[in-house]
Parts: C-alpha cells; structure tokens; sequence
C-alpha cells in the first residue's frame, strides 16, 4: 500500500523510529545493567509487542486488561501498579503478573497473601514528595493531596517486612536533571529501606530518546543506586518507546471565517489526541509555523459539535484547500490509547509504515465499534 492510498484520518506509526528509540533504551540497559519495561498507558499497539520485545525486558501495566495484553501480545517480565486493586481482578493479576505493586500499606495488608501464595514479588508505590515538575500539575504526582503513593511518614519496618521492591514515579517528559534531583529525595527519606529491597522502580516520564537527553546523567543515577544499594533497577518509559515515531494523518473538510480562517478537519482534538486539551499542549504539524509567522493563518478544529475542540493555530505558506492533507506529527503516544468516539467521529485507522517505506494497514474502525461501545 502506498500512502496515497491511506484513508483519513489514520495513524501512521514509523518502525524505523521505533527502532531507533529501541536500539538507544538497550544500550542502556546493556551498560547499566537496569532493565526497562514498556509502559502500555503511552503506546499500546500490540501488533509491534513481539519486535519490541526483542529489546525490552518485558510490558508494565496499570490494571487487569493491560497486564492481560502484556502477558499475551509480549509474554515477558509482566508488572503492575495501581492505586486500587478490585477484590474480584488480584488473583488473576497476581497468576499473570511478576511484579505486583501497591499504592498503600492497607492494599499490601488486604492482597499479600493472594499475591504471597503465587510467588510474586511484591512492591509499594512510594511518594518522595519531591516535585519537579513545572506547568504540568495534573501529571504531578507529588502535588498536594495526591493519592499516589506513600509518604515516608506513613512508612515502618514492619509494613515493609514482605516488599521486595520500592516503586516511584514522579517525572512527565523530563530529562534526568529532574531524576537526579527526585533520587536525592528519595535516598533522604527512604534510604534506610533500599539495603533490605531487592529492586527499585524509577517509574516513567523518562524523556530518553530525545535529542537534548542527558543520556550518560541517566546512567550515572542508575549506576549509583544500583551498586549502593546493591538492588535491581527499572524504569518504565512509555512515550520514550514511540517519541516521534507517528503521524495523524488528516483532511480538510471546509473553511470557514470568522474573525480568522478556520479549517474544520477530519481529525478531532476531543477524540483522537486528548492530550491537546487536557495537557494542553500544541503537536507539531509538518510544513507549518507559529501563528502569523508564515503568510497565512488558520485555526484547525474539528467536525465535532464541542465548540472547544480546536488543535491550534498555524501558519502556512500557502492558503490551505478543502481536500488537502495535514500530518501532525509525535502521534504515536497518547493517541490510540486515549481515543474514543464522541459525536460519533470514526476512529482513525491504525497503519505501520514498514522499515521499507510501505504502509499495512493494521487495523480499520467502523460504525460497529462505534455501536459496540454503547
């Protein structure tokens, strides 16, 4: 299939890219030592699990469906965490699980003796209460009154007597600047703790394949608490796995003015990026500006009835027409697993563009799944 061919909207995601950002974590799990997992919540396309397992040490999860999706599609080293089990989903988390973590002393005192009797490890969720992150808050999990993780003065020998392992996640697209600073944190407070673990977590938000990572600062924090503390180190990047690896391609349906150009898509922010609402954040369009910094500009929006469903203004060095094809790009994260069908909207179609250059379509929606969810 050439690309010429491909239906809007769809989302095109690159192997190449994949591979490049694959061939950099294990690099680093081959020098550190650590192991690193996919986090599922950023990129859940199970059709590339198998290739990614060729370099990963394994899948984490944030519930039952995902840890199912992990054991099936990669079937390696398979953790979990969640701020809450459900009485009627731990054994079965615990038969297809390696790592079970908790977000609390009273979940570990409810679930250990389900998850003791298999023979799994089990882990607790701390909160360094350390935050480093800046205009990010409804991903800052060490803002106040979070309910992720345990503080330190909720913590005692006697809670940890059966935890093998200490997990944290604290950052949101960051460099190791910012891990750096957290580990510190974590020493203070919970470093009495780590000579009796067998492992520790670093959790996610690891923005490692990014051009401007400090890559060797990264592994210099590994190496550390690796050999302090003489424990296991993971870390559970989600979008470092696809950063910029995918494309939403889309149409222009028609243009319309009021005050501005307004070119209504194909593509909506509301159901197929969320994350352009909810971060908020402005994705990157192929062959495009800032507003007013080409010669035309134009607000793209969506075909939904939410007045507020608008991706953002750009600029263009032409005038845009009504059938033209836009690729917002860094479409791979946060996209499909996210999506939904609001107004009806179709969901886009999932392509993988081959190492080759040729486009499979992997997967196309229609009214049914549309109907199916209701």
């Amino acid at each position: 299939m050439k690309k010429k061919d491909l239906k809007t909207p769809c989302y095109i995601i690159q192997k190449s890219k994949i591979k490049k950002n694959l061939e950099i974590l294990k690099k680093i799990s081959d020098e550190t030592g650590c192991k690193i997992l996919l986090a599922q919540k950023a990129f859940s396309m199970y059709s590339l699990y198998p290739f990614i397992g060729e370099y990963l040490a394994g899948t984490t999860a944030s519930g039952l469906y995902e840890a199912k999706l992990g054991k099936e599609e990669m079937g390696k080293e398979n953790h979990v965490f969640s701020p809450a089990y459900r009485e009627d989903e731990i054994d079965e988390i615990a038969d297809i699980c390696d790592h079970i973590i908790f977000n609390s002393p009273s979940q570990i005192e409810k679930y250990k003796k389900n998850v003791s009797a298999k023979g799994k490890s089990i882990g607790l969720r701390i909160n360094p209460e350390c935050s480093t992150q800046e205009g990010h808050a409804i991903y800052d999990p060490c803002s106040a009154f979070s309910r992720l993780g345990t503080i330190e003065s909720l913590l005692n020998e006697k809670i940890l007597e059966c935890v093998d392992g200490l997990h944290f996640h604290t950052l949101c697209e960051q460099n190791s600047d910012a891990l750096e600073i957290t580990l510190e944190a974590v020493e203070k407070k919970f470093g009495k703790y780590l000579s009796k673990m067998k492992w520790i977590n670093f959790g996610g938000g690891h923005h490692i394949t990014r051009d401007d990572y400090d890559i060797e600062k990264l592994k210099k924090c590994i190496l550390n608490i690796k050999n302090k503390y003489n424990i296991e180190v993971y870390l559970e990047p989600g979008e470092a796995v696809a950063l910029n690896a995918g494309i939403l391609l889309t149409e222009v349906l028609e243009i319309v003015e009021n005050g501005m150009k307004i070119a209504i898509l194909d593509t909506s922010a509301a159901c197929h990026m969320p994350d352009v609402i909810e971060m908020p954040y402005r994705p990157p369009l192929l062959n495009s500006g800032k507003p007013d910094e080409k010669k035309y500009t134009y607000r793209l929006s969506s075909a939904t009835c939410l007045a507020g469903d608008i991706i953002g203004d750009y600029s263009f060095d032409k005038q845009l027409t009504i059938g033209q094809k836009l690729e917002f790009q860094d479409m791979a994260i946060y996209s499909m697993v996210k999506n939904n069908t609001f107004n009806g909207m179709k969901l886009p179609d999932i392509v993988l563009e081959e190492e080759n250059g040729d486009y499979k379509l992997i997967k196309t929606f229609g009214y049914n799944d549309f109907k199916s969810r209701l």
